[in-house]
């Protein structure tokens, strides 16, 4: 997932796994890293003065693993990411559809905004409460595709070029999934996954695809990167992946 797997554990780029750790420190650094969330800042640093610094100067590669401004970690499944701006940005809805569209940054300003405040989960354990996301619900982008009846899931594509993503077309058309232009009140910064990302508010944070360049809609869920891997590819927080036996906690 974009941002939810820890650099270390990502198997298609050893190039960027760092140094091994064993399981047992994996699963602490992991729990430390929640610890972080909730914590003061000062532990946040101390864990991270702990394990090495700052992670370009990091020899063991824990560092990674932490969160830091925010609460966040900011992970890739990609080697490097382009950059977009206004001028540059597109994101297109395609597939079975009657009207396939391509919105400019701009275009999807100009919409409509539903702003959200909600929980960051993370199927890793660290969460982040409380964080506004805005943008344009992702039905009202369907609707102005005109969905064919045939139409039963959407695959979302990234511009890293590699992520991928899927929901039903009935999750899709939740009121709280979001084409995200806008995350703690400021728009999204690279790191974030901006200009554009996908947001899906009751789920683990890795459906939430960052740099969201492509929504195709089809005739079958097509498992995202993450979930050809092994992770549930409905990933409601509370009733998936083993973690959290209560949803609404």
């Amino acid at each position: 997932m974009n941002q939810d797997v820890p650099k270390g554990v990502n198997d298609e780029h050893p190039d960027q796994r760092g140094a091994p750790v064993g399981r047992r420190v994996f699963l602490g650094t992991l729990a430390l890293g929640a610890a972080g969330v909730v914590a003061a800042p000062p532990l946040q640093r101390g864990l991270e003065a702990f394990l090495g610094g700052a992670a370009d100067k990091d020899p063991t590669g824990l560092t990674g693993l932490l969160p830091n401004g925010g609460g966040f970690r900011y992970y890739s499944v990609a080697s490097s990411v382009p950059r977009k701006n206004a001028d540059t940005y597109r994101l297109t809805v395609d597939g079975l559809v009657d009207r396939p569209t391509a919105y400019t940054l701009d275009d999807l300003k100009a919409l409509p905004q539903t702003r959200l405040v909600r929980d960051v989960q993370c199927v890793t354990g660290w969460r982040v409460p409380d964080t506004p996301f805005e943008g344009v619900r992702l039905s009202r982008l369907l609707d102005a595709a005109r969905v064919r009846p045939t139409a039963k899931a959407i695959r979302f594509t990234c511009f890293d070029g590699t992520y991928t993503e899927s929901l039903t077309l009935a999750q899709a058309r939740r009121a709280d999934v979001l084409v995200a232009l806008r995350m703690q009140d400021k728009g999204l910064s690279h790191s974030h996954g901006g200009p554009v990302r996908l947001y899906v508010a009751p789920m683990y944070f890795y459906k939430s695809a960052k740099w969201l360049s492509g929504i195709t809609v089809t005739d079958e869920v097509r498992p995202g990167y993450w979930e050809e891997r092994g992770y549930d590819v409905d990933a409601w927080v509370g009733r998936s992946n083993g973690r959290d036996d209560d949803p609404t906690s």
